[in-house]
């Protein structure tokens, strides 16, 4: 590791954050000193390759000294210099790269292009990224931030991109050729659960039953989306047809808030933090979390396809490691303001800080005057369950997308890798959940995946005949 930096971000190494008098001795107060740092922490911040180093080794002294007064009183008792040779000599990167390989066999492909939207959701793969997870397998990780879903789509398809950030429907409609050409995919991990939210425009306050909806445009970041799924099941539980009694249009994540802003939608079932960004930026308000539709649902997902699996199953390995590692950290509570800052720069998404790390910590201002806590807004649980496949199959069969007889099972477990994920969580000493099949409950309405067909035809609202 590189000679630690006065400023490092976290004041990792800083035993005494208060006091009388200026530690270095060039400042005419501790103050002034302070101010040149927190300067100094701020434009180190920007720098990904800094940012990475100063996670890493905050994150590891946390794991060593899980006490605050723990930690001040090693830093006393050592001295900065000793305490980061400690933390280098647990921290061998390129030993643990050799391990991987030598384990694991030779990668047949180290330089890798992997295709991500700017949203919290992709979380675990990004923050793999600076991170090191990736280096760690012996991999070189190319993030290649992209406008919108249909170019990631495309990207996959024509090989641009080795793996990819997914929305979790989209792998088994490009599977079964909906919306484009067909090509095999598979997922490795759902990325996050939750994480999402219907927004209204701050206009709408007095709205809040969507039986005053009617006339409404709303935003989805794309057709094959939990988003679109979710607004579609949340409108038509509650008496709206969502072809018939709004419209709902696909716009991307990104411009979401500018387009709340400008008055073209009324409101987006979007991805985070765009929800909180609305808020932050004055022009909208949280109207439900889709923690509250659907406790637990997947959102998005990483995955590549089913050639780029069978020429490079080592390399696959690696990848799957990888970012199951970074789920592990995202899905610890304590480690969501280290997640947030980690995500937040330019780089990656590009949003303030505080808004990213509202929607992570599950603290945060609702834009209605409340500040409420909800530690599950987000989670990182990377199962990839069939029975969150089949759910989205027989929403897709529900408003039309697909039609005819559906083998839900057989078409949910050829893209999900269920049984890989269990081996790699195994490998890696995480918690390895039963079963593949699980039921559900969205809105108070239990989903049985065994009973697919008779639940689409349960619905008084739907496309089908």
């Amino acid at each position: 590791m590189p000679k630690a930096p006065e400023q490092n971000i976290f004041h990792t190494y800083d035993a005494e954050r208060a006091g009388s008098g200026c530690s270095c001795g060039r400042h005419g107060s501790q103050r002034q000193h302070d101010d040149e740092q927190e300067v100094a922490r701020a434009r180190r911040a920007q720098d990904v390759e800094a940012l990475t180093e100063d996670v890493v080794e905050e994150s590891l002294m946390r794991a060593l000294f899980p006490r605050m007064a723990e930690r001040r009183d090693f830093l006393r008792a050592v001295g900065k210099n000793t305490a980061r040779a400690a933390i280098a000599s647990v921290l061998p990167l390129g030993a643990l790269q050799a391990m991987a390989q030598e384990k694991n066999g030779a990668l047949e492909k180290k330089d890798l292009k992997i295709g991500f939207i700017a949203i919290t959701c992709a979380a675990p793969l990004i923050m793999a990224d600076p991170l090191g997870f990736y280096r760690k397998q012996g991999l070189n990780v190319s993030l290649n931030k992209t406008a919108g879903w249909a170019l990631i789509r495309d990207k996959m398809i024509n090989k641009e991109h080795d793996a990819s950030h997914f929305l979790s429907p989209m792998p088994i409609a490009m599977s079964m050729g909906v919306g484009s050409n067909a090509v095999q995919m598979r997922v490795a991990t759902i990325q996050n659960i939750n994480g999402q939210a219907i927004t209204l425009h701050t206009k709408h306050k007095d709205k809040r039953d969507p039986k005053q909806w009617k006339g409404f445009k709303f935003a989805v970041p794309f057709e094959y989306s939990m988003h679109n799924f979710l607004l579609r099941y949340y409108l038509a539980e509650n008496g709206l047809d969502p072809d018939r009694d709004v419209q709902i249009r696909v716009t991307p994540p990104p411009e979401m808030v500018a387009n709340l802003r400008a008055g073209n939608i009324d409101g987006f079932l979007g991805p985070d933090p765009f929800n909180q960004r609305a808020v932050y930026d004055e022009v909208g308000f949280i109207h439900i979390l889709s923690k509250e539709i659907w406790d637990g649902h997947p959102c998005c997902a990483f995955g590549t396809s089913e050639e780029f699996v069978k020429q490079n199953p080592n390399t696959f390995a690696a990848l799957f490691r990888s970012v199951l590692t970074a789920a592990a950290m995202a899905r610890d509570p304590a480690n969501r303001s280290l997640v947030a800052k980690v995500i937040s720069p330019a780089a990656y998404l590009n949003q303030p800080e505080t808004v990213v790390e509202q929607v992570l910590t599950g603290r945060f201002a609702d834009g209605l005057g409340n500040v409420k806590n909800v530690p599950g807004r987000a989670d990182f649980d990377p199962v990839p369950w069939d029975s969150m496949g089949v759910w989205i199959l027989t929403q897709m069969k529900r408003w039309g997308y697909i039609k005819g007889d559906v083998d839900y099972k057989a078409i949910a477990e050829k893209v999900l890798l269920l049984t890989d994920a269990k081996k790699y969580m195994k490998e890696l000493g995480q918690p390895v959940p039963e079963g593949a099949y699980r039921k559900h409950t969205i809105m108070g309405r239990e989903f049985d995946p065994a009973k697919a067909e008779a639940y689409v035809n349960s619905f008084a609202i739907k496309r089908t005949a």
